[in-house]
């Protein structure tokens, strides 16, 4: 302030600019806030009512978020009619490329992509749509699988004879002369626990025409049928024409493609391998995939040498020292005998920690697999001279320890801890889902829950939901868990369904023509950044039986582009809501049309 006298005097005016400036910051926030209410309330209502749109934009199937992928139509020409039992990853053409040593070349080979067809696999001349089951165990047309040799060369075992226009299957075998409903009852006295609900699930080896394993399913035990393309040409192929479960596959120098502790019992009938060569190590492979309590059967060499050396073409020293050879190895695995009476011994995989333990003393063969080898990893996984030990924090899932068929279906099993974010309520919240859904299937698609339906593939399963939910139906489910997806196939054999790994970046271990129906949940959504969608539904296309149906339940997506590709398959399909009518998932119902080879030259 200036006085009188010219000068500015600062001293006095202090206390007066303090008390306006406080007043003024005061005032300042307080508008600030007020604006600042208005402005967030404001803000609030606009946001609101922009998630009130989206959400309105995201259930209107008129107006989709995204649109869906568009492919230019296509059309496949025929393969030649010497593909028409093409197995693309087990291909005899191919064998000469890989080794014989412990039959390598008969294990998983794919084809490079520079190799790999883009043609339609042709039916056989003559080709009829398969005779339903359950008629179909007994009999098939020939024209289907066109053999003869086979015929001739297994005649005097009586595994099938050609009448007419058909093969009959009167259930004899190698081992089993007076059929194999006999031997399964003599196996049955020894083993009480498969008629009592304990025994579910089995695993063949060297199967054969899957007689075994066939009988089995009146006895409700399922049996996966596992044998190599090899001399025997069409083993799995008549197994599943006939509506057996059934896989290409051989213990070789690979894991078969399941997880540990799976199978409740195994069975090998004089199926040729050599159990005590290369120090047990295709006996660890059955060892690994066996639950602990479950057990191993073997009829056939060295069983009952006593009796049969001279029908094998040896002597009596050299069968009794592989007897004991195998009964050394069987012990040190942790196996025990459990009984035996004429041509069938039968073993059982001991639950008992005590024995595991000992496996970690030094010197020991075989010893116990160390931390660093995955229990479960079995795709394109070299087998190793080990043990895998049961995990000891795992006590429910011995054999002993499972609630009994068919209650164990129900049941949360103890490795769904083991998930991400699995549970028992999220098993039941999944069961649930899934039966709503194949109620609406079935209204979709009538056939579903008749016997044209038998052999069905659920390519992409999580928990076997839908292989549950349709488990009265006239049919089987083969259940298949990605390799590159969480590891929930223990829990599928746990509830006693069967499954196996798969990429479906490649070939399945299949004949053509092999399956009834295929479903999908989401598959491409979730590979189609690895695999290309036109090879999976090519293969698709193979192992689908002429008038055969798939199921593809996807996001809206892909489904246009997934139609358009099947067009080119002569595939007829429609379009459909799923159960719950939401935009962002559609079905697609379709049928495979039964055709016939116009040429035999070359693609």
């Amino acid at each position: 302030m200036k006085h009188k006298d010219g000068k500015y005097h600062s001293q006095p005016e202090k206390p007066f600019k303090i008390v306006p400036a406080t007043l003024l910051v005061i005032v300042l926030c307080g508008f600030s806030f007020y604006l600042g209410g208005i402005f967030c309330s404001e803000k609030s209502r606009l946001e609101g009512k922009s998630v009130q749109d989206v959400s309105k934009t995201a259930s209107s199937p008129k107006e989709p978020a995204v649109d869906p992928l568009q492919i230019k139509s296509m059309a496949f020409p025929e393969c030649s009619a010497d593909f028409q039992d093409y197995t693309p990853c087990t291909d005899p053409r191919r064998w000469r490329k890989y080794g014989s040593h412990r039959l390598t070349f008969l294990e998983r080979h794919c084809p490079p992509m520079s190799e790999r067809k883009q043609c339609l696999v042709p039916p056989p001349d003559g080709y009829k749509p398969p005779i339903r089951w359950p008629k179909s165990r007994d009999e098939c047309w020939y024209r289907n699988v066109p053999y003869n040799w086979i015929n001739k060369q297994k005649s005097n075992q009586n595994w099938l004879r050609k009448q007419g226009e058909k093969f009959l299957f009167p259930g004899g075998g190698t081992m089993f002369p007076r059929g194999v409903g006999a031997y399964v009852d003599l196996m049955q006295d020894l083993i009480p626990e498969m008629r009592d609900g304990t025994v579910r699930t089995a695993i063949d080896t060297g199967c054969g025409v899957a007689s075994w394993g066939g009988d089995l399913l009146d006895r409700g035990i399922l049996t996966v049928s596992l044998a190599p393309r090899d001399n025997h040409e069409a083993q799995v192929q008549f197994a599943l024409e006939r509506g057996i479960p059934a896989i290409l596959g051989v213990i070789s120098t690979q894991r078969l493609p399941f997880p540990s502790n799976s199978f409740d019992m195994a069975h090998c009938s004089r199926c040729l391998i050599p159990w005590t060569e290369f120090g047990g190590i295709y006996l660890l492979e059955v060892h690994r995939i066996l639950r602990p309590g479950g057990f191993w059967v073997l009829s056939g060499p060295p069983v009952n040498y006593e009796n049969r050396w001279r029908g094998w073409n040896t002597t009596v020293e050299e069968q009794k020292s592989d007897y004991e050879k195998l009964e050394g190895l069987l012990t040190s695995m942790c196996f025990k005998m459990y009984a035996k009476k004429d041509d069938i011994a039968v073993w059982q995989k001991s639950s008992d920690s005590s024995c595991y333990n000992k496996l970690a003393e030094p010197d020991v063969y075989p010893a116990k697999c160390d931390d660093s080898l995955e229990p479960d990893s079995a795709w394109y996984t070299p087998l190793r001279p080990c043990v895998v030990v049961p995990k000891p924090e795992l006590k429910k899932s011995a054999l002993e320890s499972l609630p009994k068929w068919p209650e164990r279906l129900q049941v949360a099993p103890e490795r769904i801890s083991n998930v991400p974010g699995g549970s028992s309520s999220a098993l039941k919240h999944d069961d649930g889902k899934w039966k709503v859904r194949a109620k609406h299937y079935k209204k979709l698609l009538p056939a579903l829950g008749t016997n044209e339906i038998r052999n069905v593939m659920d390519m992409n399963t999580v928990y076997g939901g839908f292989a549950a939910a349709v488990i009265d139906d006239p049919l089987w489910t083969m259940n298949v868990v990605s390799s590159y997806a969480a590891n929930t196939l223990p829990v599928v054999y746990d509830r006693g369904l069967i499954g196996t790994f798969h990429d479906w970046c490649e070939a399945f271990s299949t004949y053509p023509r092999t399956y009834d129906l295929l479903h999908l949940d989401g598959l491409f959504t979730a590979e189609s950044h690895r695999c290309d969608m036109k090879y999976v539904l090519l293969e698709m296309d193979r192992i689908l039986r002429p008038k055969g149906y798939a199921l593809i339940r996807e996001s809206s997506y892909f489904i246009d582009a997934i139609a358009s590709i099947a067009k080119g398959l002569k595939w007829s399909c429609r379009r459909e809501d799923t159960e719950y009518g939401v935009a962002k998932e559609k079905l697609l119902v379709c049928q495979k049309k039964l055709w016939y080879s116009a040429s035999g030259s070359s693609r």
